[in-house]
C-alpha cells in the first residue's frame, strides 16, 4: 500500500484505490471514516540508524551496509545566495533529498508502518497517509479508527517522525445514514483533538464528504479561468502557433490531471469544465462566442473534454489486464471464464460484481468492468495486444458526436 516513487505506482492509483474501498462501503449502507495524516518535514527527520538497521533485516550483505553507512555519512548542507556561501553545516539526519536513493531509503525507513493500521485500512504516497475504515456502526468505526491511529502514532513516534496536528483532518464519508450533530472526536496521543472537515485535496484532488467532487471541479474552473483571463489579456503576444502550444501545455494538463477519478460527478458539474475548455480552444482559433462546441472541437482537432476523460480512463482499465497498474488495482478485476462456447464468449471479458447501489457502480471494481464490456461489444478483442496498439484501435472506436437537441 505503499504508492510513492514506484514504477507502475500514482497518485491516480492511489486515489482510485481509496476511492474503490470508500464507494463500496457506502454501497453496504456502512459509514466511513478515514484520518488524513501529514507528518513534519518527515524527509528531514530519518535516522540513519534505523534505515540501515531495516536493510540488514532485508537481507542486504555487510559490504552493501557498509556502502550505505558510508553514504549517509559526512554529509553536510550550506546556502547560497547573490554569490555568497554559507559555512558548510553537518547532516546527521534525513536522507539526501533531489537524489536517486533518497525516495527509496524513505520508503523503506517508513514501510513497516502500514501494519500498524490494525482493523483499518491504510495507504502512503512516501509519507502522506490515509488512515480509513468503515462498518454499520459510526460508534464503532469511530472506536477502530481511533485505535488504529493510537497505533499508528506509535509506529511514528518510534521512526522519530512527528506528527503535525494542525494538518491532519478526519473526515466522515456519507451521502444518507443518519450522523449525530457532533461526531465523537479523534484525537493525537498528546490529547489534541483533530479536526472534522467536509473536503480535503488528496494527491492533486479535493475529495468532499459526499464524493460529489463539486469543490474540486470548483478549483478546477477557477484555476483555468486565470490561465485563459492571462491568455486573453496577452493575445496580440502570441502566434496562432504559439496559441496552440501554450493552451496545450497549460491549460489541458490541468484538466487532464485525475480526470479518471473526477469523472463520476454529475453531469451538471462536468458541463462546467466544458465551458473553460471551449473558451480555451476560442483563444486559439479565434471563433466567435456563437461557435457551436462540435465546430469548435472540428477547428482545432480536439476531441471533447467526455471524449478525452473516456479515452484515459478505458487506458487505465487496459493496463489494469495487463498488469502495468499496481496489484492493489488489478487484482479488483477478473477476467470471465466462459460457461458455454459462442461466438461472444471468444471475446476478453470481466466478471462485473453485483452492486446494491448507485455509489457501488460508481467503483472502481464494477466500473471498470461495465465499461471493459460495453467497449467489447464494438472493439471484440479475443487476446491481449500490446498498449499502443490498443490505444490505435481505441482512437478509431472513440468518436465525438454530437448530442445535442
Amino acid at each position: 500500500m505503499q504508492s510513492g516513487f514506484r514504477a507502475g505506482h500514482g497518485c491516480t492509483s492511489a486515489t482510485l484505490k481509496v476511492l474503490n474501498d470508500i464507494l463500496t462501503a457506502i454501497d453496504k449502507k456502512h459509514y466511513c471514516a478515514a484520518v488524513f495524516i501529514d507528518l513534519a518535514k518527515a524527509f528531514d527527520s530519518v535516522n540513519h540508524h534505523i534505515p540501515i538497521g531495516r536493510l540488514d533485516s532485508l537481507g542486504f550483505s555487510n559490504d552493501c551496509l557498509a556502502w550505505f553507512t558510508n553514504y549517509f555519512s559526512d554529509r553536510v548542507q550550506c546556502f547560497k545566495s547573490e554569490g555568497l556561501l554559507s559555512g558548510p553545516l553537518a547532516v546527521s539526519m534525513g536522507v539526501p533529498q533531489g537524489s536517486i536513493l533518497g525516495p527509496t531509503l524513505f520508503s523503506v525507513y517508513i514501510n513497516e508502518v502500514a501494519l500498524a493500521a490494525g482493523e483499518s485500512l491504510i495507504h502512503l504516497y512516501a509519507d502522506d497517509t490515509i488512515l480509513y475504515t468503515s462498518g454499520p456502526s459510526l460508534d464503532t468505526v469511530l472506536t477502530t479508527l481511533q485505535a488504529s491511529f493510537n497505533a499508528i502514532q506509535l509506529s511514528f513516534r518510534g521512526l522519530q517522525l512527528l506528527l503535525n496536528t494542525s494538518k491532519t483532518k478526519c473526515m466522515l464519508f456519507n451521502r444518507s445514514l443518519p450522523v449525530p450533530t457532533r461526531l465523537s472526536n479523534i484525537t493525537t496521543l498528546d490529547g489534541s483533538d483533530l479536526e472534522y472537515v467536509d473536503n480535503y485535496k488528496y494527491f492533486g484532488v479535493w475529495l468532499d464528504c459526499k464524493l460529489s467532487f463539486q469543490t474540486h471541479i470548483k478549483h478546477l474552473q477557477s484555476k483555468v479561468k486565470s490561465r485563459i483571463g492571462f491568455l486573453f489579456r496577452n493575445k496580440a503576444s502570441f502566434t496562432h502557433a504559439a496559441k496552440h502550444t501554450l493552451v496545450k501545455l497549460t491549460i489541458l494538463p490541468i484538466l487532464d490531471f485525475g480526470d479518471v477519478i473526477y469523472e463520476i460527478a454529475s453531469n451538471t458539474l462536468l458541463n462546467k469544465l466544458d465551458a473553460v475548455y471551449h473558451s480555451a480552444i476560442r483563444f486559439v482559433t479565434k471563433a466567435p462566442y456563437t461557435t457551436h462546441h462540435c465546430d469548435l472541437y472540428a477547428l482545432v482537432g480536439w476531441p471533447s473534454l467526455h471524449t478525452r476523460r473516456q479515452t484515459h480512463w478505458l487506458h487505465v482499465i487496459y493496463k489494469t489486464l495487463l498488469g502495468k497498474v499496481p496489484p492493489y488495482l488489478s487484482s479488483l478485476v477478473t477476467i470471465a471464464s466462459p460457461t458455454c462456447s459462442t461466438r461472444s464468449s471468444r471475446y476478453i471479458s470481466l466478471v462485473t460484481p453485483k452492486t446494491n447501489s448507485f455509489f457501488g457502480r460508481l467503483s472502481f471494481q464494477f466500473s471498470a468492468a461495465n465499461d471493459w464490456n460495453e467497449l467489447q461489444k464494438s472493439l471484440k478483442l479475443e487476446t491481449l495486444i500490446s498498449l499502443t496498439s490498443f490505444k490505435h484501435q481505441l482512437s478509431e472506436q472513440l468518436t465525438d458526436y454530437c448530442t445535442c437537441t
